[in-house]
């Protein structure tokens, strides 16, 4: 693991061996808390050795998600006893179900607008984050996509959504908030955890207010044609003094909004990625239908393109059309 992330976990060990030795002297008879407060120590101790996050097994590096979410893991995944893959599928299963309880209503009406959109986790849980806000008559729309793999990334992509239906309670404007997610990034992600977020404003008359943070393009379909709207501002979490500037647009009825995270662009067949200028090229051709026809379209154009061969990173797409 990076030095950073050890020094990380490390300072997380202290502060639990601290609130340990406190509870300890306060139920000396509580024998689970000295064996905790001993492994503990031990971490500890492993993290001055530098042999910390290598398995007493093989001797090589314990996952890093693992860690993360068990700061005390001593063994790789490979060598776990039955019990303990047992435990970690039913942790991994809860947080699977606790995720997707995160996602928004599907087929959500608001303010003038329908919507639809499509997520696949490639494993138990996801990095990507989706969600739809109604609020004062507008409707708020938000696609990221959190650095890493896993039950890491998901954590992170559960506090994305916290922090941004609690602020959206705030009527604070929206570039506002954009910042003020990414100042809590910086402060208090992990070292080289960064998210990328498209997020917009849509309100009755057809403004739409679009910020776009280190994100893949958001494709608008309309009667003029079909144009992307580009990053206009770093990913959240890289640097904590930036500026987030937004792009305005003005939807007419049947112009749809089309946002997806990497792992549909980054598809690959045996020979190269489906790509931007395709996803761009697949909704001006097919712009025009509703939502969920569009997104399921692109799905099977996708699956089609790639022919077999199996994805690697998740899959997040949401449409936003302006009804007619």
């Amino acid at each position: 693991m990076a030095t950073l992330e050890v020094s990380f976990l490390q300072g997380q060990l202290e502060e639990r061996k601290r609130r340990l030795e406190v509870a300890v002297v306060s139920t000396p008879r509580n024998s689970g808390l000295t064996d905790l407060l001993r492994e503990v120590d031990s971490a500890l101790g492993r993290v001055a050795e530098g042999t910390y996050g290598l398995c007493v097994e093989c001797h090589d590096p314990v996952e890093r998600e693992l860690l993360l979410a068990d700061p005390l893991a001593r063994y790789c995944l490979d060598h776990l006893t039955q019990s303990q893959r047992a435990a970690l599928q039913r942790d991994l299963d809860l947080a699977s179900k606790v995720q997707r309880n995160l996602l928004p209503q599907k087929g959500l009406r608001a303010g003038g607008w329908e919507t639809s959109y499509h997520f696949a986790p490639v494993g138990a849980v996801s990095g990507d984050y989706c969600d739809l806000i109604p609020s004062d008559g507008q409707l708020l729309f938000l696609l990221g996509d959190v650095s890493g793999k896993g039950v890491a990334a998901s954590m992170l992509m559960a506090q994305l959504h916290a922090l941004f239906r609690s602020l959206t309670g705030m009527s604070l404007p929206l570039g506002q908030i954009v910042s003020h997610v990414n100042r809590f990034f910086c402060e208090c992600a992990l070292a080289g955890q960064y998210a990328t977020l498209v997020c917009g404003l849509a309100k009755p008359t057809g403004e739409v207010e679009i910020h776009n943070a280190g994100h893949c393009p958001a494709i608008v379909f309309g009667r003029s044609g079909v144009f992307c709207i580009e990053p206009t501002g770093l990913p959240l979490g890289m640097f904590l003094e930036t500026e987030f500037s937004a792009t305005h647009v003005q939807l007419e009825a049947g112009d749809t909004l089309f946002l997806y995270t990497d792992g549909l662009s980054e598809a690959s067949n045996e020979t190269c990625e489906y790509g931007v200028d395709r996803v761009m090229a697949f909704v001006g051709q097919h712009g025009a239908r509703q939502p969920a026809e569009l997104i399921d379209a692109c799905l099977d154009d996708v699956r089609a393109f790639t022919n077999g061969v199996p994805g690697f990173d998740d899959i997040t797409v949401l449409a936003v059309r302006r009804c007619g």
